[in-house]
């Protein structure tokens, strides 16, 4: 941990002494590094890994199965211990529902149908093939898995919220607060815990990991096992063509969150 911190000090003066200790400034750093690192990684297919996993999201199954989207949440947050503080300020979310023209900003999709405007989408980490929490992140507490899952390791993280801050889509959460405590009226934060997965601890940053424990003894995503007799969510392989998710797109007509970032998500959304 000794030299983690040392570690993180070196890069933070490194910052400071760049000029670019602002977050705005830092976040743009990082952004046109992961431009630039994805350009680069743009012509170099023969190097691609043989497994490379990604989601597609159907939104309008989502409109026409009114509470699926909740269902997927309270799933995903009760086996994962999520914790619920009861505020939007301290909120941690792994999958949430936001606004279209906030998943999308309105500047990538010019005179987009008013349909869209106001439609609950299901949210969560992209899982970028080029992640810039990963590079941002001066103790390697986030990195990414050979499979293309972005993971956490909950005790390197030292709460600098680097990761948070280069991360264009506003997927990581902060613990504020002691997730296993309770509040004034006694009410435990995480609803009924989990034992086989870990509870986090104050000042450390979390995400969705695209349940990666259940994939190691084949599952699925619990979020995806229980939109699947809705054909909802689709996930798998997309460097398999024969997989279904590979399937899916080439069928289906998919968005992306911000693509012009060069971060490559791996979550794909079917409008």
């Amino acid at each position: 941990m000794k030299k983690d911190r040392r570690g993180f000090l070196k890069l933070a003066g490194c910052a400071a002494a760049a000029g670019i200790g602002s977050s705005t400034a830092f976040h743009s750093l990082l952004r046109g590094e992961a431009q630039a690192a994805g350009l680069q990684r743009a012509g170099k297919d023969k190097e691609k890994a043989d497994t490379r996993l990604g989601m597609a999201i159907d939104v309008n199954k989502f409109l026409e199965n009114r509470g699926l989207a909740e269902r997927c949440i309270r799933i995903c947050h009760d086996i994962h211990n999520v914790p619920d503080f009861g505020n939007p300020k301290d909120e941690i979310k792994w999958l949430w529902n936001d606004k279209f023209e906030n998943v999308f900003v309105k500047d990538t999709h010019y005179r987009q149908s008013e349909r869209l405007l106001g439609m609950p989408v299901l949210t969560l980490c992209n899982h970028c093939d080029n992640p810039p929490c990963v590079r941002a992140c001066p103790t390697k507490a986030t990195f990414k898995k050979s499979d293309g899952v972005v993971g956490m390791d909950y005790h390197r993280c030292i709460g600098c919220r680097f990761c948070m801050a280069a991360c264009p889509y506003g997927a990581r959460s902060f613990n504020y607060r002691d997730p296993r405590g309770k509040d004034r009226n006694g009410r435990t934060f995480i609803r009924e815990l989990n034992q086989e997965y870990p509870a986090r601890t104050m000042g450390v940053v979390e995400k969705c990991n695209f349940c990666t424990e259940r994939l190691a003894v084949g599952q699925l995503p619990a979020c995806v096992e229980e939109a699947r007799p809705y054909e909802a969510m689709f996930f798998g392989n997309l460097n398999d063509p024969n997989s279904e998710i590979s399937r899916v797109l080439r069928d289906k007509f998919t968005i992306l969150r911000r693509p012009s970032l060069g971060t490559y998500p791996s979550v794909f959304y079917i409008i």
